[in-house]
Protein backbone atom coordinates (compact mmCIF):
# COMPACT_ATOMS: atom_id res chain seq x y z
CA UNK A 1 0.00 0.00 0.00
CA UNK A 2 2.66 2.63 0.82
CA UNK A 3 4.52 1.92 -2.02
CA UNK A 4 1.48 2.56 -4.76
CA UNK A 5 0.92 5.31 -2.49
CA UNK A 6 4.24 6.95 -2.63
CA UNK A 7 4.09 6.26 -6.63
CA UNK A 8 1.37 8.10 -6.79
CA UNK A 9 2.60 11.05 -4.51
CA UNK A 10 5.48 10.82 -7.06
CA UNK A 11 3.99 10.90 -10.49
CA UNK A 12 0.56 13.07 -9.61
CA UNK A 13 2.49 16.48 -10.57
CA UNK A 14 3.52 15.00 -13.43
CA UNK A 15 -0.41 13.84 -14.45
CA UNK A 16 -1.08 17.46 -13.34
CA UNK A 17 1.49 19.30 -15.66
CA UNK A 18 0.64 16.77 -18.72
CA UNK A 19 -3.50 17.63 -18.23
CA UNK A 20 -2.72 21.24 -18.29
CA UNK A 21 -0.96 20.97 -21.37
CA UNK A 22 -2.88 18.65 -22.90
CA UNK A 23 -3.97 20.11 -25.89
CA UNK A 24 -0.49 22.59 -26.62
CA UNK A 25 1.17 21.48 -29.70
CA UNK A 26 3.73 22.74 -32.35
CA UNK A 27 0.62 22.27 -34.80
CA UNK A 28 -1.51 24.19 -32.14
CA UNK A 29 1.07 26.70 -32.24
CA UNK A 30 1.50 26.63 -36.27
CA UNK A 31 -2.43 27.53 -36.52
CA UNK A 32 -2.14 30.18 -34.46
CA UNK A 33 0.37 31.79 -36.57
CA UNK A 34 -1.05 30.74 -39.53
CA UNK A 35 -4.17 32.79 -38.28
CA UNK A 36 -1.99 35.75 -37.67
CA UNK A 37 -0.54 35.66 -41.45
CA UNK A 38 -4.14 34.92 -42.32
CA UNK A 39 -4.77 38.11 -40.51
CA UNK A 40 -7.85 36.14 -39.33
CA UNK A 41 -8.63 37.65 -35.45
CA UNK A 42 -11.23 35.29 -34.78
CA UNK A 43 -9.12 32.46 -35.45
CA UNK A 44 -6.71 34.05 -33.58
CA UNK A 45 -8.96 34.54 -30.50
CA UNK A 46 -10.30 31.02 -30.35
CA UNK A 47 -6.40 30.10 -29.23
CA UNK A 48 -6.72 32.36 -26.34
CA UNK A 49 -8.51 31.99 -22.92
CA UNK A 50 -11.00 34.21 -21.82
CA UNK A 51 -9.15 36.34 -19.65
CA UNK A 52 -5.65 36.53 -22.03
CA UNK A 53 -3.22 39.12 -21.73
CA UNK A 54 -1.12 40.27 -24.71
CA UNK A 55 2.12 42.59 -23.71
CA UNK A 56 3.01 44.09 -26.86
CA UNK A 57 6.73 44.87 -27.21
CA UNK A 58 6.36 48.55 -27.50
CA UNK A 59 4.39 51.23 -26.09
CA UNK A 60 4.76 53.28 -23.18
CA UNK A 61 6.07 51.41 -20.43
CA UNK A 62 9.29 49.67 -20.06
CA UNK A 63 7.69 46.50 -20.61
CA UNK A 64 5.67 47.87 -23.53
CA UNK A 65 2.25 47.81 -23.11
CA UNK A 66 -0.38 45.11 -21.78
CA UNK A 67 -4.02 44.29 -22.80
CA UNK A 68 -5.87 42.29 -20.97
CA UNK A 69 -9.53 40.18 -21.70
CA UNK A 70 -10.34 38.92 -25.06
CA UNK A 71 -11.93 42.62 -25.65
CA UNK A 72 -8.81 44.17 -25.44
CA UNK A 73 -6.46 41.88 -27.09
CA UNK A 74 -8.70 41.57 -29.73
CA UNK A 75 -7.90 45.88 -30.44
CA UNK A 76 -4.51 45.05 -30.21
CA UNK A 77 -4.08 42.58 -33.18
CA UNK A 78 -6.63 44.50 -35.48
CA UNK A 79 -4.85 47.61 -34.78
CA UNK A 80 -1.37 45.73 -35.82
CA UNK A 81 -2.98 44.62 -39.06
CA UNK A 82 -4.29 48.71 -39.61
CA UNK A 83 -0.82 49.45 -38.89
CA UNK A 84 0.92 46.75 -41.21
CA UNK A 85 -1.86 45.74 -44.02
CA UNK A 86 0.88 43.23 -45.11
CA UNK A 87 1.96 41.73 -41.77
CA UNK A 88 3.56 38.29 -42.17
CA UNK A 89 5.32 36.12 -39.72
CA UNK A 90 7.56 34.07 -41.72
CA UNK A 91 10.02 31.00 -40.96
CA UNK A 92 7.86 30.29 -37.42
CA UNK A 93 9.88 27.73 -34.96
CA UNK A 94 7.98 26.68 -32.11
CA UNK A 95 8.84 25.05 -28.44
CA UNK A 96 6.75 23.95 -25.76
CA UNK A 97 7.66 22.92 -22.27
CA UNK A 98 5.45 22.05 -19.79
CA UNK A 99 2.89 25.24 -19.42
CA UNK A 100 5.32 27.79 -21.66
CA UNK A 101 6.28 27.80 -24.87
CA UNK A 102 7.97 29.85 -27.41
CA UNK A 103 7.76 30.72 -30.83
CA UNK A 104 10.31 32.69 -33.07
CA UNK A 105 9.96 34.09 -36.46
CA UNK A 106 10.80 37.23 -39.00
CA UNK A 107 7.84 39.99 -39.05
CA UNK A 108 7.99 42.09 -42.56
CA UNK A 109 5.53 44.81 -42.53
CA UNK A 110 4.78 47.84 -44.19
CA UNK A 111 3.27 51.20 -43.00
CA UNK A 112 0.41 53.14 -44.61
CA UNK A 113 3.46 56.05 -44.96
CA UNK A 114 5.05 53.29 -47.02
CA UNK A 115 7.93 52.21 -44.25
CA UNK A 116 9.30 49.03 -44.22
CA UNK A 117 9.44 46.87 -41.15
CA UNK A 118 11.69 43.01 -40.76
CA UNK A 119 12.81 42.20 -37.72
CA UNK A 120 13.20 39.06 -36.41
CA UNK A 121 11.11 38.25 -32.55
CA UNK A 122 9.66 35.87 -30.87
CA UNK A 123 6.83 35.01 -28.52
CA UNK A 124 6.60 33.95 -25.09
CA UNK A 125 3.69 32.06 -24.00
CA UNK A 126 1.81 31.07 -21.10
CA UNK A 127 -0.65 28.19 -21.32
CA UNK A 128 -3.90 27.68 -19.08
CA UNK A 129 -6.57 25.16 -20.09
CA UNK A 130 -5.26 23.92 -23.62
CA UNK A 131 -4.83 27.37 -24.74
CA UNK A 132 -2.87 30.99 -25.06
CA UNK A 133 -2.57 32.90 -21.32
CA UNK A 134 0.10 35.38 -21.94
CA UNK A 135 1.73 36.41 -25.37
CA UNK A 136 4.37 38.07 -23.93
CA UNK A 137 6.35 39.61 -27.84
CA UNK A 138 9.88 40.71 -28.25
CA UNK A 139 11.07 41.76 -31.35
CA UNK A 140 14.46 43.52 -32.57
CA UNK A 141 15.03 46.78 -33.07
CA UNK A 142 15.82 48.47 -36.26
CA UNK A 143 16.63 51.22 -37.32
CA UNK A 144 14.58 52.68 -40.01
CA UNK A 145 15.99 52.26 -43.65
CA UNK A 146 15.41 51.04 -47.39
CA UNK A 147 14.96 47.75 -47.53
Amino acid sequence: MKTGLLTFLLLFPILLMAQSNNKVTEDFLQSFADAFNAHDVKTIMSHMVDDCVFEASAGPNFDGEKFTGQEQVKKAFENVFATFPDAHWANAKHFISGNRGFSEWIFTGTKSDGTKVEVMGCDLFTFKDGKIAIKNSYRKNRANRSL
